[in-house]
């Protein structure tokens, strides 16, 4: 049976293709592995978004923590991190085997890429980055709790129904994109209205639950006998996923943020 996952760097067919192309080398890919891999992947991201955000502060004479920058100082590493991210995550769905030397670059450029929009955030929502990426981690191990435990099961119909959600997310956003071309679009989508606040909460509740198909890809994987260098692929697979949920988290804080005010 085919399964397919809401995250499109992770399809059973990549495995199989993988498992078929590296017959004969050494290793396989193994859930420890990838485990590995991914706190590799995250420690090069909060490496490099540290870095951007001791960019942004310095320590005055009196101990105090103060700005020194201002957004357009950013903006190179913000768009710089985006389009390389970008393109490794491109490269990667076609290269699987280059993994184990793109995903550390893709994690490097995201640190880049959410440090900077991070830091600008911060000046104007003070604390707010750090509460999205408390959540983040929280979600993350909570669905990884749901997984183990079978709460979650990523059964035919859950799968069916992530797609039908993730299709449909796709379609929005399109949507909304080619309406601006033309001097429309969807205001709910950036709005702190009760709509808009209601669309930011079904969005982080579908990349949550992209955790689990995730999760479960991961398994498919080594259970199939892939290639060690898939655990690299795996890996940065899952940065995907917490890279969105972390940007749809943040966003949802924003438009709370604005409604109380």
């Amino acid at each position: 049976m085919q399964m397919q996952s809401s995250n499109p760097a992770l399809r059973t067919d990549i495995f199989q293709q993988a498992r078929v192309r590296a017959r004969g080398s050494d290793g396989v890919m193994t859930v420890q592995g990838t485990v590995n891999k991914t706190a590799i992947l995250l420690a090069l991201l909060l490496v490099s978004a540290g870095w951007i955000w001791s960019l942004a502060y310095r320590t005055t004479g009196y101990g105090e923590v103060a700005i020194v920058t201002y957004p357009g100082l950013l903006m190179p590493w913000m768009t710089g991190g985006l389009i390389v991210g970008f393109i490794c995550a491109i490269i990667l769905i076609f290269k699987q085997d280059w993994a184990p030397a793109l995903a550390p670059v893709y994690a490097i450029s995201e640190g880049l890429f959410l440090g900077s929009i991070s830091t600008m955030l911060e000046m104007r929502y003070p604390g707010l980055p750090t509460q999205a990426a408390a959540l983040t981690f929280g979600v993350l191990g909570a669905m990884l709790f749901a997984y183990k435990t079978n709460l979650i099961r990523p059964t035919e119909k859950f799968r069916t129904g992530m797609m039908i959600a993730m299709g449909g997310l796709m379609l929005v956003y399109l949507t909304s994109m080619i309406m601006s071309l033309f001097g429309g679009g969807m205001s709910f989508l950036a709005s702190s209205s009760p709509l808009g606040i209601g669309f930011s909460v079904v969005v982080v509740a579908i990349a949550a639950l992209s955790l689990v198909m995730d999760f479960d890809f991961i398994e498919q994987g080594s259970r199939m006998g892939a290639p060690k260098h898939m655990e690299w692929y795996g890996a940065f697979s899952l940065m995907v996923t917490l890279v969105w949920l972390y940007m749809e988290i943040l966003r949802l804080l924003m438009k709370l943020n604005d409604r109380r005010n």
